[in-house]
């Protein structure tokens, strides 16, 4: 079982103060405890990055640079939101750039925000689950680049109203019997978060 210590925490909460000292990134997925052969190897690799590049929080770091992304559950915690991301053309979770903040549970609370709508969302404090993946840009000459992903679980208020925005093609709300439906094509990484999200979630339904 998942065993996450943490606290729900809503926009402008002590515990999501913007900073910009990297340490305080590194310090979270430092302290992350992996549940299986991935996530230790994400660890690893998010570590050893951020150890080599002091710039790791920003985007002027080509090479690649931290994220944070988010598990959106409704009130009950059964089910999840997904959106078209139109970028790159896939079913995702909402997401973006830390943009040199270290405070990567306020980066997940803000980008989930943004990108769904919904407003009174909420974050569970500690992640859930941490990837590193190669970052693909169909629609731009953006290089490549390695995208280190921090996630975390975010809580919608119940009668919760999805408006979306410009990043996405569409959202659609989806339950564990979704997670391997053929039209969504979901990647291993977001199956993966989406099973730690949900036990998380329900554990700590509010």
């Amino acid at each position: 079982m998942l065993c996450v210590a943490g606290a729900w925490c809503r926009a402008g909460d002590d515990r999501l103060a913007s900073t910009d000292d990297l340490d305080t990134a590194r310090s979270v997925v430092a302290r992350f405890e992996a549940q299986d052969d991935a996530q230790r190897a994400a660890r690893s690799e998010i570590l050893r990055f951020v150890d080599e590049h002091s710039d790791a929080l920003h985007r002027s770091c080509l090479q690649g640079h931290l994220t944070g992304s988010a598990w959106v559950v409704d009130a009950d915690g059964h089910r999840g939101l997904v959106l078209l991301h139109a970028k790159v053309g896939r079913w995702l979770q909402p997401g973006g750039h830390a943009d040199g903040d270290g405070c990567l549970a306020a980066v997940a609370l803000r980008e989930a925000s943004e990108e769904t709508g919904i407003e009174g969302l909420e974050v569970w404090s500690e992640p859930v689950d941490v990837d590193v993946h190669l970052f693909v840009n169909r629609r731009t000459r953006e290089p490549d680049h390695l995208h280190l992903d921090v996630r975390y679980v975010v809580q919608a208020p119940h009668e919760a109203v999805v408006r979306g925005n410009h990043e996405s093609e569409g959202l659609r709300w989806v339950g564990t019997e979704d997670l391997d439906d053929p039209e969504l094509a979901l990647d291993t990484s977001t199956r993966r978060l989406a099973r730690y999200g949900f036990e998380v979630a329900r554990r700590q339904v509010r």
